[in-house]
């Protein structure tokens, strides 16, 4: 069963996420929310660190631009590591650092990108109190309970960090349950109109989207499709910024989901905040407030930013590490349900839900929540596939899609790896069961590719 695909014209992308950015350093300098990389910040005005982040924030943008030039990846990868590397200024570092962390997760380096770029989670007034402190509140797996919550809905809202794909993990499990139930849509944020082949195809390509380059991402677009999903394009159409973005994006759900059909029911992917129900954000209201405005339907947010593991355990909220400082949490995402059925949210006047992700647990190297909740088994690959030569990225793609697919997973090697075929310096896939096209490149070429089939079983 295949799904169909929504397009809308789009501007540029940097137009949708650099101006964010841009919107962002007055969140940072207020303390609200700040980019965190391991770099010191001067001792300068706030006015001289603002301009400071404007020059670095177009000196990024004129970087990511060059990039996006190369026709590969790994070229692309290259320029912005590169480029980070020649620039130590903690101005430069803080801003550049979330565009590099985004290619990070592309190339299959997601400890890297939660190194490079987090946001500080501290405890803040509008906090409710701990569900850990509140006898009525019961843990509950955060799929069950999610799929139980959604199922009178006629909208469900998740959000994500961009650079950290374990938040895009729970929305991916939860696909096939809601389609079951009877949603019909599914809107992600940043997918391009100009890929008018994809619900045809059923599987993205690099110009599908701009985050659709990440493995876990695209895994999402194509699992909506293969389970019959609309997906819908909702960006906005134009160099809308801040709160006009806001507007066009919710403007463009409702017209293109709910006035072609009333009954109708749709996932929202989106980015951090854009799903906060009420209160300021940026210059105005989020896509969550101007939806239910215009719709009259109260979506279902499900808040998956705030109360996940930092590279530095101070910025984690306290709120999750007292929970996993417990002995034997779960090893999965969790919500908090009352007794009455209703859920517990850290922010309660902005979103309905919030879910706890566990630490973060590495086998070889990868995180292990590639799995997939057991659905992907680690296959191991090494070195040799580079033929000597480094950086190298290896790519496995599904046998009957074509060489323009999105990988279901890649790993890149760099020129520390040795050539050996020790098991212990192999690193790992993460794979459903089934047939693959593994694939190493360089910068330029194929050097090595083979056929697999990943077992069922053990």
């Amino acid at each position: 069963m295949r799904g169909s695909i929504e397009v809308q014209s789009h501007a540029s992308p940097l137009g949708w996420l650099t101006r964010d950015l841009l919107l962002g350093i007055g969140l940072c300098l207020s303390g609200i929310a700040c980019a965190q990389p391991q770099v010191a910040t001067p001792k300068v005005t706030a006015r001289q660190w603002q301009q400071m982040q404007q020059q670095a924030f177009a000196k990024s943008e004129q970087i990511l631009t060059r990039a996006q030039k190369q026709s590969s990846l790994l070229a692309q990868y290259r320029i912005l590591s590169d480029a980070y590397n020649a620039d130590p200024s903690s101005a430069f570092r803080i801003i550049f650092s979330q565009y590099l962390s985004w290619y990070e997760t592309y190339v299959g380096n997601y400890p890297a990108a939660r190194r490079l770029y987090s946001i500080r989670q501290l405890a803040e007034p509008n906090d409710a109190p701990s569900p850990l402190s509140d006898a009525g509140l019961r843990q509950r797996d955060a799929v069950e309970a999610i799929a139980t919550l959604a199922h009178d809905r006629q909208a469900v809202f998740f959000n994500e960090a961009h650079n950290i794909p374990l938040t895009r993990t729970l929305t991916l499990a939860l696909l096939e349950r809601l389609r079951k139930d009877g949603f019909t849509h599914f809107a992600a944020e940043t997918l391009y109109d100009t890929d008018h082949d994809l619900a045809k195809r059923g599987y993205p390509i690099g110009e599908s989207g701009f985050y659709v380059e990440e493995p876990i991402y695209a895994e999402m677009i194509r699992t909506a499709l293969k389970l019959g999903f609309t997906v819908v394009a909702y960006d906005a159409s134009d160099d809308a910024q801040g709160d006009a973005r806001e507007r066009i994006q919710a403007r463009t759900l409702v017209d293109r989901v709910f006035k072609k059909n009333p009954k109708a029911r749709l996932i929202v992917n989106a980015g951090y905040a854009h799903i906060q129900e009420d209160g300021k954000y940026l210059d105005g209201k989020a896509m969550a407030y101007y939806f239910r405005k215009n719709s009259g339907i109260n979506p279902l947010t499900i808040e998956q930013t705030m109360l996940t593991e930092h590279d530095i355990a101070a910025h984690d909220h306290p709120y999750f590490r007292a929970l996993y400082e417990r002995p034997g949490f779960a090893q999965k995402p969790v919500v908090y349900i009352g007794t009455d059925g209703k859920p517990w949210s850290l922010k309660p006047d902005w979103y309905d839900v919030s879910v706890f992700f566990p630490p973060e647990q590495l086998q070889r190297g990868r995180p292990t929540w590639l799995d997939l909740g057991g659905q992907r088994r680690p296959w191991p690959v090494g070195p040799a596939m580079c033929a000597g030569q480094f950086p190298c990225l290896i790519e496995a793609r599904y046998a009957e899609e074509g060489e323009d697919a999105i990988p279901a997973d890649r790993i890149l090697l760099d020129a520390g790896t040795r050539p050996t075929d020790k098991p212990s310096e192999f690193n790992l896939l993460f794979l459903r069961p089934g047939r693959y096209r593994i694939e190493a490149r360089d910068s330029e070429k194929s050097l090595q590719s083979n056929t697999i089939t990943v077992s069922a079983t053990p």
